[in-house]
């Protein structure tokens, strides 16, 4: 009869264990939710490799995965948005995107020194005001080159992403981020 009490008090416990996991899980589950990760992505995570490739960038601007050097192309104004959210790590908000039109159009410069077109001009306007949809366009260009390159959960730290409302930021350490000289 002892023993019977023992294993059921045992069980109990173990039960009570159990719950009180699942609950810590749920919260460290919904801790993620608000940094945009789902229950997908954590279980994706799990049973993938961790291996981030450095990027670099090239004398020539060109970006280059890794050591075997695999090319992400992209056109030279979406270049330059990259390279401006890679220069701010904390992040952008689109709200404030107006802000750093001149920085946008030194960057573009360096990769296009003959100058600006008109038409250039008014592509960096559009991309830095928030109120248009050209700088939601730009990310999504430049999460479709990383993702030929990659799957979802790997690509993700390398093209711009946030949550609505939040700054937008490239996840990569900048230790992975190598500019050649």
């Amino acid at each position: 009869m002892e023993n019977r009490k023992t294993h059921s008090n045992n069980e109990e416990l173990r039960q009570m264990r159990c719950t009180a996991l699942i609950e810590e899980i749920n919260a460290k589950l919904q801790e993620l939710k608000e940094y945009g990760l789902n229950e997908k992505d954590v279980v994706d995570h799990k049973h993938r490799p961790h291996t981030l490739l450095p990027l670099i960038i090239g004398r020539n601007y060109k970006i280059y995965l890794g050591t075997e050097r695999q090319e992400i192309r992209l056109q030279p104004l979406i270049k330059a948005v990259y390279f401006l959210f890679l220069r701010h790590p904390e992040g952008l908000l689109f709200k404030e995107l107006p802000d750093y039109r001149k920085e946008l159009t030194e960057i573009y410069l360096q990769l296009k020194p003959n100058g600006l077109t008109d038409r250039v001009r008014k592509s960096i306007k559009d991309v830095t005001d928030p109120t248009l949809n050209s700088i939601n366009e730009k990310c999504a260009r430049i999460r479709a080159a990383f993702i030929l390159q990659f799957d979802e959960y790997l690509a993700k730290n390398y093209y711009i992403d946030g949550l609505r409302g939040q700054p937008k930021k490239i996840a990569l350490p900048r230790d992975l981020v190598i500019w050649e000289e």
